[in-house]
């Protein structure tokens, strides 16, 4: 199963913090995960890989600075589940008593995302991946 082909499959998890250097130095020594930064124009973000080269190989996984703006919160880890569509899932949600927290937008080159939230306050990310013809 290829989990950023399979809609249902979570197929990532990014680490939102106030200091990403910080972390990603942490975590690239707790568990030998391989961290490169994708530069000013991607805001910082940071891509985790295991086992291969940080280039997109054995990808699993972000860390990502606090958005300018956020309310004081502590860092946490989130989760993406891989959807065929975004917006028709966040129809099915709204549907069954949850929300929209993020509207559905496009990252260059991944895919299209949202963020939502279940009835009992859980939250989860969503992503359609855009994959290379």
């Amino acid at each position: 199963m290829d989990p950023f082909k399979t809609p249902g499959a979570f197929s990532w998890c990014e680490l939102s913090t106030s200091d990403p250097k910080a972390a990603a130095a942490f975590y690239g020594e707790v568990f030998g995960w391989k961290i490169s930064e994708m530069g000013a124009e991607m805001g910082g973000y940071r891509v985790v890989a295991i086992g291969g080269s940080p280039d997109g190989q054995g990808a699993v996984g972000g860390i990502t600075a606090f958005p300018p703006g956020a309310p004081p919160m502590p860092p946490h880890w989130g989760s993406y589940v891989t959807v065929a569509q975004v917006e028709p899932v966040l129809a099915r949600c709204a549907e069954l008593g949850g929300k929209t927290l993020v509207p559905a937008m496009d990252i260059p080159g991944v895919g299209r995302m949202a963020v939502m939230q279940d009835p009992q306050g859980a939250v989860l990310s969503i992503i359609a991946y855009a994959m290379p013809a």
